[in-house]
């Protein structure tokens, strides 16, 4: 499948997703919560985060104080979606750069830490954060540094590998959130391939800059690695825009006119 019928058919779902939201009178916000109307700043929703056993997909939501959403540039937000593949979910080949012996979270900061355990093996990649507002929308995609999500460090050329291994199927907590996050990634995915080849390239100016003072995976200053502001209704009506340009186009065909039969044949 290519990337235009990639994005088309992600936009597709997210319209459906809308449209089933609509219907229910619910939200992105209401379905992660429940309902629930005061969200406590640090508590992770749902109770056990999300796990898919099939394909090892797995993410969790929250939200962070008031301040210190304000001084990083995270005003509008309400909270963030942590989305995650576990290692059984990985595409073959893939080794990670920071091994899981080294990847122990900051003690320092204990509601910033590893999602849970699922599965039998230790790593587990962040693939990104996707900040909503308190209306459910999406407002902007960003990575961040190992010690907030107590990853095991992949390079951004191998997590853009896992970006299609992203699917949550279960039914729990909502059906049409998971499609949602599932297809919202897939339809932004050059912009998150773009924000973790970013994440690789600011740590490693952070690590240049900082060299002697300490290992910049652990490094607390370091927070936010790449940030990108989205607008999902344009980027929607952008796809579709595109998709009826191209079925407006007349066909092309591809058959030859062959010769007739008395020419060309010889004797």
């Amino acid at each position: 499948m290519s990337l235009r019928e990639g994005e088309a058919r992600a936009a597709a779902t997210l319209r459906q997703c809308g449209h089933d939201l609509v219907e229910r009178g619910s939200s992105v916000l209401r379905e992660i919560t429940e309902g629930t109307l005061e969200v406590p700043e640090w508590r992770r929703y749902p109770e056990g985060e999300v796990y898919d056993a099939a394909t090892h997909a797995q993410y969790f939501y929250h939200r962070h104080p008031v301040a210190s959403r304000a001084r990083t540039g995270e005003a509008c937000e309400h909270g963030h979606f942590h989305l995650f593949l576990r290692a059984e979910g990985m595409p073959a080949g893939i080794a990670p750069l920071v091994v899981p012996e080294m990847a122990v979270a900051n003690a320092l900061v204990p509601p910033q830490s590893a999602p849970l355990k699922r599965g039998a093996r230790d790593e587990v990649a962040h693939l990104v954060a996707v900040s909503i507002n308190a209306r459910g929308e999406p407002i902007r995609l960003f990575t961040t540094n190992r010690w907030v999500t107590g990853e095991i460090w992949y390079g951004a050329d191998d997590v853009i590998r896992m970006l299609d291994h992203f699917d949550v199927r279960t039914g729990a907590p909502s059906l049409v959130l998971n499609r949602w996050l599932a297809a919202l990634v897939q339809l932004f995915r050059p912009e998150i391939a773009m924000l973790l080849r970013n994440r690789d390239k600011t740590v490693q100016e952070w690590q240049w800059r900082w060299r002697r003072r300490g290992h910049v995976f652990e490094d607390t200053r370091l927070e936010i690695t790449s940030s990108f502001d989205i607008d999902l209704e344009a980027r929607l009506a952008l796809v579709e825009e595109v998709g009826r340009e191209l079925a407006a186009r007349p066909a092309i065909s591809l058959r030859r006119r062959l010769p007739p039969m008395a020419e060309g044949w010889g004797a």
